[in-house]
């Protein structure tokens, strides 16, 4: 832990609930590391169920008018916040990096999928659209009518602090609904720049609200029955708690936890393509990611004597460093404690 002493040299950081940076009262805060060098960059707070209630309390006040608007209307502040990070895209990467690790190539690549969902939601007008039966029945006719759910919330994981909460927040916003997020406390700067982002965009205040925290603050929002939905990502244990809590407290949810890629490398199998797969997968974000080929099972010895040494080869070129060198093939892994678990996968 960081002593008291040294707190000055750190950042700050915040939530952000009704349009403004909130400072947490709960007392109790989490350490952002710096990867490239372990040292603690950053104190995040730790909201407790006061906070995260308040933040909700907050969203639905919030939702009311945000509901009310057009889906038009909605696409239009989609639209300006993508032309808003496209502005500053750079800066975030870099943000992103500096925080999670991974080199600065691959923190534009996780920005660069997060925004093909906006962009995707900003089209939403036409999907929103009801739908009318001419006589279903004698005499009767049907109309379906879409409407929000009210206010919803993302819990999401360290590896996509980008990515992953655009693709959670975007829809959620673009149908009308308040959003709450809750990032991983391991890298919540980027969340917090991309709500600034939202509400220059032209989002109302409380529509996006950003809260940091642990267990507490997502227990908070499972329980707290003014929150209609949510949608997880991490692992297979919290997946498991968050989908069961959830559904206890009749919610919807949509939870994905610990998934890898897997590949079957056949006898007439292109070699090269697949090292060059093997690679980008294993390597690409320091595989901590779901894309990450955690296994790979070539059929035959030969294939598998052919693949390791190729592998070999490619794996001898490869360059960690940084996550700002942008000659780094990648960079480092986000903190100690996952230094230890790749460890002990190999036997180190």
């Amino acid at each position: 832990m960081v002593r008291e002493h040294e707190r000055a040299s750190v950042r700050e950081l915040t939530h952000f609930i009704g349009g403004t940076h909130t400072p947490g009262t709960s007392g109790s805060h989490g350490e952002v590391y710096d990867p490239n060098t372990g040292e603690v960059q950053a104190l995040v707070p730790l909201a407790n169920r006061t906070e995260t209630r308040a933040a909700v309390a907050d969203a639905v006040h919030a939702q009311r008018e945000w509901g009310g608007w057009n889906p038009q209307r909605r696409a239009r502040v989609l639209t300006r916040f993508l032309q808003l990070v496209e502005g500053e895209k750079d800066a975030l990467a870099r943000l992103l990096s500096a925080e999670h690790g991974k080199t600065v190539a691959d923190a534009h690549g996780d920005i660069q999928r997060g925004l093909e969902v906006v962009e995707f939601a900003a089209g939403i007008p036409h999907l929103l659209k009801g739908e009318f039966t001419d006589n279903a029945g004698t005499g009767i006719d049907v109309h379906s009518l879409r409407a929000p759910l009210g206010v919803v919330a993302g819990i999401t994981p360290f590896n996509f602090p980008a990515m992953i909460p655009l693709w959670k927040a975007a829809p959620a916003l673009a149908c009308g609904n308040a959003f709450i997020l809750k990032p991983s406390e391991r890298d919540p700067s980027v969340p917090l720049r991309l709500a600034e982002l939202f509400l220059e965009a032209g989002l109302p205040p409380g529509v996006l609200n950003v809260v940091n925290g642990a267990r507490e603050a997502v227990d908070t929002l499972l329980e707290d029955p003014r929150v209609a939905a949510l949608g997880f990502v991490g692992s297979t244990p919290v997946a498991a708690h968050v989908y069961a809590t959830a559904a206890a407290h009749g919610k919807r949810a949509q939870c994905f936890g610990g998934a890898k890629n897997h590949m079957i490398v056949m006898p007439d199998a292109d070699l090269d393509q697949a090292v060059d797969a093997l690679i980008g997968a294993g390597y690409g974000s320091a595989g901590e990611r779901c894309m990450a080929i955690s296994v790979a099972v070539p059929v035959g010895e030969d294939t598998a004597d052919a693949l390791v040494a190729r592998l070999k080869e490619r794996i001898g070129t490869l360059r960690i460093g940084r996550g700002d060198d942008p000659d780094a093939d990648f960079g480092p892994l986000i903190g100690q404690d996952a230094v230890d678990r790749v460890r002990s996968y190999v036997g180190l």
